[in-house]
């Protein structure tokens, strides 16, 4: 069974949801994140945050959906790039170093074959 085909829908569909996730969490409760805002913005972190959780949920739906994957893609994965940098270095911006990896293999491959993908 060739299950190489269905690798590239596997990571662009949990890609999607782990930004999703964390659009709609920033969403419904803000103040779980607004000690991620840079200091210079303290300011406008509530809406810093909110305006980040719009941005993470329509792309998230974008990417999910397939449609526009490259360039959905490599603006989560830009953004994400600059979040991770603003952390410094600790296990949180790891972990997020990997799934900017992770999206930018999504742009890198580009449109998959979802709903197109046949058993061999």
């Amino acid at each position: 069974m060739n299950l190489r085909p269905y690798a590239p829908v596997v990571v662009r569909v949990g890609v999607s949801l782990v930004f999703l996730w964390f659009g709609f969490s920033q969403l419904f409760n803000p103040n779980m994140f607004l000690g991620y805002v840079p200091i210079m913005f303290d300011a406008y972190a509530p809406v810093l945050v909110t305006l980040n959780g719009v941005i993470e949920v329509v792309l998230g739906f974008v990417l999910l959906s397939g449609f526009l994957t490259r360039p959905a893609a490599l603006i989560l994965a830009l953004h994400l790039a600059g979040i991770t940098a603003s952390l410094g270095y600790n296990e949180i911006a790891v972990r997020d170093f990997g799934l900017v990896l992770a999206t930018l293999s999504v742009f890198l491959y580009g449109k998959d074959n979802w709903g197109k993908v046949t058993e061999q």
